[in-house]
């Protein structure tokens, strides 16, 4: 097939999308297919040219990638370094390459990427994309969204509010929530703008941090306890995972940092407390509407009680990343997930049109 690996674009998580790019393409390659591995916002060339075979020199005119840097990305240089100074998302010939591709591999995350208004687009474009369709990725998006979707589920969950930058109030007792807290922003991913607040002091200042990446929060009870992910891929559970990092919570340097976190698979856990995680992710990608695969956040406290934090549309497919390793366990390389999730996507456009 011809394939284009989407990734980039203007998230705080830039870094990390293009090292999962950069991974999946050399993976589809191995399997036999033209890949173009393409920043979206970027894009390819600022000329007009003939792009006519352009799938057979795929490998001249990929995006060259090095390892992700220890720091989110400055998106302010990032947009002063495109030649042709558009504000268009979409760079110069992405559409066009999309647009010529068998399918789109999507390797987006974070904001126009990962909550819907890219894949939004792409319906409107008849392009063909891996992952979730528009409504599940924006309802998986939005933390605070999910957390009601859970609840009415039935799925548990850490009590918490929203709050919005203009609405903003240090005092939060006014919040009903106690320290220990969690602050983070509401649509982010990687842990960026992540903080756990003990006090006054350093709630103010996790406010200030949090509201740096968005315009609304969720400010969470904290759950002292382990922390695990789920895999969810065409309707069924991978094996738990746990993740435990070395020094700190499981935040932006310890995500993609070698040796920073230890990850187990499958996790050292009941046989009935891993099942009922495993359903709990399930039902969460139902909720959600997360129709091709997913990944789903929890944390089990001292009293062996699940909590579920989020759900991720577009998990990382870095050399560290969480759903590789949970898929390994059931004898399915690297090379292999990567042709699987293509397949599954590809089932919604079979006899449709559309989403």
């Amino acid at each position: 097939m011809k394939i284009v690996v989407l990734a980039g674009g203007l998230s705080t998580e830039r870094d990390v999308s293009l090292k999962t790019g950069d991974m999946v393409t050399k993976a589809l390659r191995e399997n036999g297919h033209q890949v173009i591995l393409l920043d979206v916002f970027m894009g390819y060339s600022d000329k007009e040219e003939d792009l006519t075979g352009i799938f057979e020199r795929s490998e001249t005119v990929s995006l060259k990638v090095e390892d992700i840097p220890e720091t989110a990305p400055d998106l302010q240089r990032v947009k002063e370094s495109r030649k042709d100074q558009s504000d268009v998302f979409f760079g110069p010939n992405v559409i066009a390459l999309c647009r010529m591709a068998d399918i789109v591999f999507v390797a987006l995350h974070g904001a126009n990427g990962e909550d819907g208004r890219l894949q939004a687009a792409f319906d409107l474009f008849g392009i063909r994309y891996t992952g979730t369709g528009y409504l599940g990725s924006a309802l998986a998006m939005d933390k605070g969204m999910s957390k009601k979707l859970f609840a009415i589920a039935g799925i548990p969950t850490p009590g918490g509010a929203a709050m919005r930058k203009e609405e903003r109030t240090d005092d939060i007792e006014k919040l009903g929530i106690s320290f220990p807290c969690v602050v983070k922003p509401c649509c982010g991913g990687s842990s960026i703008g992540v903080s756990i607040a003990h006090d006054r002091a350093e709630y103010t200042a996790a406010l200030d941090e949090a509201f740096r990446w968005e315009d609304s929060l969720i400010i969470e009870e904290y759950v002292k306890g382990r922390e695990f992910s789920v895999g969810v891929i065409d309707g069924e559970a991978l094996p738990v995972i746990e993740i435990a990092p070395v020094e700190g919570f499981y935040d932006y340097k310890n995500k993609y940092k070698a040796g920073s976190t230890v990850e187990t698979c499958p996790a050292d856990l009941p046989a009935e407390l891993s099942a009922q995680m495993q359903r709990y992710a399930e039902r969460a990608a139902e909720v959600l509407g997360l129709d091709a695969y997913s990944r789903t956040d929890f944390l089990l406290d001292e009293q062996n009680r699940i909590f579920c934090l989020e759900s991720n549309t577009l998990p990382g497919m870095t050399p560290t990343s969480l759903l590789p390793q949970e898929a390994q366990v059931l004898g399915m390389d690297f090379c292999s997930l990567c042709e699987k999730l293509i397949e599954v996507s590809l089932r919604k456009y079979n006899g449709a049109s559309g989403q």
